[in-house]
Formats: structure tokens, sequence, C-alpha cells
């Protein structure tokens, strides 16, 4: 019977014993942060822009003043430049679809420069984690005041490697972040080269060359659309710029405008005019 009570005793003790180290080891299983997760949401993703609180307030603000002195000089009415204003809530949409692609332009520039740099790294005979670092090194010599995105990038990269992560993971994540055909055409040669043991320093060559080439055009294209963009808007301007014209010299003249069939008038030469706006920026974007 002793040894009974004794053997229960045991198994109690050991039951709760084992409870108890499982209940910790499950706190601190839970407790226990997770690093990936973690790290991807501190990363940026190029494929998004978020406005702050203060940009978003200076957009509105700076669209609903616009809009409210178009909607006065069309119709010299408060109500009606007081309804045009409600157009300032549009104003931070495509302020950040414009801040997006100046984003991604200049990470499209700064990867072209980064994949010279690589590649000439490599042509030398340097490693290729030790070309990622000189890949720094050279984009901060190009811009010293500047730290741009992807010198960001090719830092998360080092470090990745430093840590003992495969480079082709930290390539990849990158890609899916910055979601760019170019980016994403020169991980995947990247890693592709490097499972079969291919010539990386010429893939490498080959890769920066054409991406680069891609880039030149695109930029000689923004540079040949620009004059044209300028007298876009010159001609956008001109309308407006008449009507305050003809307000401040022939207010008389223009008095029957704003009253009448003379306000339908105005409202149908407004949509002209943002039609025109609308063509005008579908016309000028234009993908390689």
């Amino acid at each position: 019977m002793k040894s009974g009570h004794v053997a229960k005793g045991r198994d109690s003790h050991g039951g709760d014993a084992v409870g108890i180290r499982g209940g910790s080891m499950l706190r601190r299983m839970r407790g226990r942060p997770k690093a990936k997760p973690a790290l991807r949401k501190e990363l940026p993703d190029y494929s998004v822009y978020v406005l702050g609180r203060f940009e978003r307030a200076a957009c509105v603000m700076s669209g609903a003043l616009v809009f409210f002195g178009i909607g006065y000089l069309f119709y010299h009415q408060w109500f009606m430049a007081l309804v045009l204003s409600l157009g300032g809530l549009l104003v931070p949409k495509f302020w950040r679809r414009h801040m997006l692609e100046r984003r991604r332009a200049a990470l499209k520039v700064h990867f072209k420069q980064a994949l010279y740099s690589l590649s000439s790294s490599l042509s030398a005979g340097r490693s290729v984690e030790n070309g990622f670092r000189e890949a720094i090194s050279d984009l901060r010599m190009l811009d010293p005041d500047a730290e741009n995105d992807l010198i960001t990038e090719l830092s998360i990269i080092c470090a990745r490697l430093e840590y003992g992560e495969p480079i082709e993971d930290a390539l990849r994540d990158f890609s899916r972040r910055a979601s760019m055909e170019d980016i994403t055409n020169f991980a995947d040669v990247f890693i592709t080269c490097k499972r079969t043991g291919g010539d990386l320093v010429e893939v490498i060559r080959r890769t920066s060359s054409i991406i680069g080439e891609k880039l030149d055009i695109q930029q000689e294209i923004a540079v040949l659309v620009a004059q044209k963009k300028f007298e876009s808007k010159a001609l956008l301007a001109a309308p407006v710029l008449m009507l305050v014209f003809m307000n401040l010299t022939s207010g008389d003249y223009m008095t029957p405008m704003f009253s009448g069939i003379g306000m339908i008038i105005s409202t149908f030469a407004l949509l002209g005019l943002a039609g025109c706006l609308i063509w005008i920026v579908k016309i000028m974007n234009i993908n390689i």
C-alpha cells in the first residue's frame, strides 16, 4: 500500500512538474516574437505610397483653395466656389500617385547605377557580398548628401548576408516589395545563375547592359515629352489667365457669364478643360 501511494505520489508530482514545464514553455513560445513577419512589416513596400497626416492635410487645403479660386473665377458665386472646393478631397489621391511614380523612377535610376557598380566589382574578382557593399559606396559617392531607397535596400541585403541568410532569399524579397519588372528579372537571372553554377559575371554584365539600355530609352522619352508637357500646361492655363484678365479689365463685359445661360456655358467650358487635362495626362503616360 505504501509503495502504491509512493508511486501514485510520484506520478502526481511528475505530472505536475511536466504540466508546469509545459505551461512555462508554452508561455515562452507565445511570448517569443516572430522575427520575419515583424521585419517584413518594417521594410518598405514600393508599390504603395503612404501620405502623412501633415502631407494629406496640406494636399486637401491647397487643392480646396485652388478649386475655390477656379469656381469663383468661373461663376462669381460663393456657393458654387464652395461646392467646387470639395474637389480638394481628391487631391491626396493624385498626389500619392505622383509621389509613388517619382519614388519608383528614382529607384530605377539608382538600380541601374548599382548594376554597373556590381558588374565592375565582380569583373574585378570581388565576391558577391563585397560587390553589394561596393555598390553602396559608389552610390554614396554619386550622391553624398542623400540616403536613397536603393542604398537602404542594399544595406538590408548586406545585413541579411551577415546574419547568414542566403542572398537568393534577400533578392527575392526585395524584388517582391519593389514590384518592378527590371528588378524581378535581375533577381530571377541572378538566382538561376547561382543555382546552376553559370558565369555570374557575364550574366550580370549582360543583364545590367540590357536594363541600362531600357532605362536610357525611358529617360530619352521623358526628355522629349517634357517640352510637350510644358506646352500642354501652358495651353490649359491660357483660358484661366484670359478669364482673370477679362475680369480685371472688363468686369461689366463678363457679367452675363455669371447668371442664367452664362453659367451653363461656363460649366461646359470648365468640363472641357477638365476633359482636356485627363486626355493630356493619358497621352503623355508612355510606358516601355
